[in-house]
């Protein structure tokens, strides 16, 4: 199976798009995981534990990870993960040439999926897109502020750039394995680059913490496939969901603090059902 027809099962399975954003940074880790081995590995799985049943994906970011025990935490998790039967999307941003891009490929070999930034080109991205059976999310139109200084930049043709690499996926996409990164928090944008790839389905973050919108983000964000039983797509939620619990009644309370994130996975989930 494709990593989309897998999605597609999963967000059935659950009745959910949500991507929880596994980004455990260490200075806001509660204290009760602080004097484990490994404590990102322990407050993931915590989270795990929490949020699977409203999990269509989970999608750790790489530059939290970027140590030793970092990625003894990061593998960990991800088997965690996929013992849950929730799919893995590495938010990594690779992009480079050669020998370089192959070993950042090798990733794949323990994720489902993987973000890239295609700004090199397609010979940059082509040992991501051989892998048939893995998705590969290309940085389209980001949801920072900044991403405009680029992204928005107007090409000769008189297409801005973040336009022409959702044309580009399009041609880039011959394993069906290709999705887009385009932010919550510029819905204009997220219409435009769904008129332009009608069946690519999309990650779309910036509805947490950076107040996306929701609305937007499963209308435009989800792609209808007829080869797929449910429509297809991720909208991503980090700080939103895993540190729900620094606001809890009781963050010092273990069961609080991550019931808490349980909780913020459900409203989210049922806050885009709505417009599903």
């Amino acid at each position: 199976m494709g990593f989309f027809e897998t999605l597609a099962d999963r967000i059935d399975a659950v009745d959910s798009v949500v991507s929880v954003g596994l980004d455990p940074d260490p200075s806001r880790l509660p204290d009760t995981v602080t004097d484990a081995d490994l404590p990102r590995w322990a407050f993931n799985r915590r989270i795990i534990d929490a949020t699977h049943e409203h999990a269509a994906c989970y999608k750790p970011n790489a530059a939290f990870y970027e140590d030793p025990d970092g990625w003894r935490a990061l593998r960990e998790t991800a088997a965690y993960a996929e013992g849950k039967g929730v799919p893995v999307l590495l938010d990594a941003k690779r992009g480079d040439i050669g020998n370089t891009a192959r070993r950042y490929a090798e990733a794949l070999d323990w994720v489902d999926a993987i973000t890239v930034n295609p700004y090199l080109g397609r010979d940059s991205l082509q040992p991501f897109l051989d892998r048939a059976d893995k998705g590969v999310f290309a940085l389209c139109r980001t949801s920072n502020p900044g991403g405009a200084d680029l992204q928005d930049l107007e090409l000769a043709s008189g297409e801005p750039l973040y336009q022409r690499v959702a044309a580009l996926a399009d041609v880039w996409n011959a394993n069906d394995n290709v999705g887009l990164v385009v932010g919550a928090t510029t819905p204009e944008e997220l219409e435009t680059v769904r008129d332009i790839v009608p069946e690519i389905p999309f990650l779309v973050p910036g509805v947490g913490a950076q107040g996306g919108d929701t609305e937007a983000a499963v209308e435009h964000g989800l792609a209808s496939r007829p080869d797929l039983p449910v429509d297809v797509g991720l909208v991503n939620s980090s700080r939103g969901i895993i540190f729900a619990g620094e606001e809890s009644s009781r963050p010092d309370d273990e069961a609080t603090y991550f019931g808490a994130a349980g909780d913020a996975a459900k409203r989210l989930t049922k806050r885009l059902n709505r417009h599903r």
